[in-house]
Order: structure tokens, then C-alpha cells, then sequence
């Protein structure tokens, strides 16, 4: 099933669920007034709204309203938890690569990951408010999981059943800002502000045979003032799958409902897919042609 929170006034909107061809939704209030209450109580609460997303889907719905984007919250609109990762390392090679930096062995073996703002989250046709382009604004393409209560110390193989839903992410970063917060070594915040998600998350089912049930074998397509920036294959050369990235963040600590864990700038080997940032595409041209356009 697809799931969307639909702008009502509220901090964290209302419930609706989506047809499979994203023209129709339908207000739940019956079964829950946010998607943040079904994650808190899956088990009962899911298998309602999967009956009422069948209704919809049937045409038996009362209530259904026309789906637009642009009236629509980001699915959770605020999270308790949201963890991105850099799960395609091969994007992180070319970015130490063109800086002439050497990449450490450990980075194919143990996952980068930073906790990120979750208090505020991005409308997916909202406008991103940023306070001066010298900041260095880049967009980041990414897939995401939202996961139910996971306990410390889960392996990757208990991590599958966690994994309730999936969405896109644009997770904006400010590319000028990054080295001076990195310089001082402790992380990341100013350079990173709030972070877009998509319209709906949907249940893994929904995407078929592309959820292999670790990751969404699918191209993420991007697009920059209308042209086409990139096409990469999420589900190829993800060294780290979503089950391994719980797996690490669950070694000291629990996640609870509703923690978001995000992919990283998706990234092929094959560099004629194109890019998910633009940061990626100048350090092709660094490495390529010895500068950046």
C-alpha cells in the first residue's frame, strides 16, 4: 500500500492512503490520525489500513479526494529518528579520489553514517529555504526505509522484518559549509538543513520484484530545471544493503518506530547513468578532464 499525510493545519497532518496509480487518496482518521500512530502499533493498525487501501482501490471508498502532490506533508512530517548513511562507497572513493585524498580500506567494511536533524522535515514540492547560495546548495538523491521498534544488537537477517516502508529523499546538503564542520571533527548540522522526502511511502510489496528485501533494485531518476541529471540503479553497487546499515546502528542502541535510515547519494560505476548530486558530476569532471565546469 502507498501511504501519504495530507496538509490539514496540524504539525503532523492526517493519515490518507493512495491508489497504486497515485490519482486518488482517502483520509483514515478512523484508523489513525498520523502515520507516526500506525508505526507505534503495526501489527494491529497496518492490516486496517491495507483494508481500506483495497477499498480505494475497488472504487467501494466513501470519502476518497483527487491526490496532488502539492497538498501533501513529507509522509512522516517529523521523526523521532533519521539516520542517513553512504551506502554506495564507490561515490565516496570519487569524491577522496578528485581531492587526492586515499580512501581507508575499513570504509568497505564498516558503514558511514551521521544522525540528522528530524524535527522538521520538507514538504516534497515545498520550496527549500536557504539562507545564501554562497552556502553551496547540492541536492542528494536517495532511497529510504522507515523501520518499526528495532531492538539493540539486531543482525541483517533479523533487520528484513523491520522494515515497513520506503521512500525517496532529496537530503539538501551545503557543500561550502561541509569542510569547515568537518575540520573541527564533530559532524555535521549547518550544512546540513532540512531534508525533502517524497509525496508517499509504500509498503516494500508495492515495489515487487525490485524489493529484494534489502534494497529497491529500481533507477532513481533525477532532474535539474527540467533536464535530466541521472538515472543511477539504486539496487546496484550499494555495498551496504538497508538490512546491514540496521545492523550497525543497532550495535549500541535501539531504533524506535518510526526511525528513518536513508541510503546515500545513490552512485553507479557506471558513470554514463549520470549522477545524484552535483558534487559527484564536478568531481567526475576533476578526475576526468583535471577541473570542474
Amino acid at each position: 500500500m502507498k501511504l501519504a499525510t495530507l496538509r490539514n493545519g496540524t504539525r503532523d497532518g492526517q493519515l490518507m492512503v493512495v491508489s497504486r496509480d497515485l490519482t486518488r487518496a482517502l483520509p483514515v482518521p478512523q484508523v489513525a490520525a498520523t502515520l507516526q500512530s500506525v508505526l507505534d502499533d503495526w501489527a494491529r493498525l497496518a492490516p486496517r489500513l491495507l483494508d481500506a487501501a483495497d477499498e480505494l482501490e475497488a472504487g467501494r471508498a466513501t470519502g476518497s479526494i483527487p491526490f496532488d502532490p502539492t497538498t501533501v506533508l513529507a509522509p512522516l512530517p517529523r521523526s523521532h529518528h533519521w539516520v542517513d548513511g553512504s551506502a554506495y562507497v564507490n561515490h565516496v572513493e570519487l569524491v577522496r579520489k578528485a581531492r587526492g585524498a586515499v580512501m581507508p580500506p575499513s570504509f568497505w567494511t564498516d558503514p558511514l553514517v551521521y544522525q540528522g536533524g528530524s524535527d522538521d522535515f520538507i514538504a516534497p514540492t515545498a520550496d527549500v529555504a536557504v539562507p545564501s547560495e554562497e552556502y553551496g546548495i547540492d541536492f542528494e538523491a536517495e532511497v529510504a526505509i522507515i523501520t518499526d521498534d528495532v531492538p539493540i544488537g539486531t543482525s541483517a537477517t533479523q533487520a528484513r522484518s523491520h522494515i515497513k516502508l520506503v521512500m525517496l529523499v532529496n537530503d539538501w546538503s551545503l557543500r561550502n559549509l561541509i569542510p569547515l564542520e568537518l575540520a573541527k571533527g564533530f559532524g555535521f548540522y549547518q550544512s546540513k538543513p532540512a531534508t525533502s522526502f517524497s509525496p508517499v511511502a509504500v509498503t516494500p510489496d508495492e515495489l515487487g520484484d525490485a524489493w529484494d528485501g534489502g534494497k529497491a533494485c529500481l533507477p532513481l531518476v533525477s532532474h535539474v530545471n527540467g533536464m535530466l541529471f541521472g538515472r543511477p540503479e539504486a539496487g546496484v553497487d550499494m555495498t551496504f544493503d538497508f538490512p546491514r546499515l540496521i545492523e550497525h546502528v543497532t550495535l549500541t542502541r535501539r531504533l524506535g518506530a518510526g526511525a528513518i535510515i536513508g541510503s546515500g547519494t545513490v552512485s553507479n560505476y557506471d558513470r554514463s547513468l549520470g549522477s545524484s548530486c552535483v558534487a559527484e558530476r564536478r568531481m567526475l569532471e576533476m578526475v576526468e578532464q583535471g577541473r570542474s565546469t
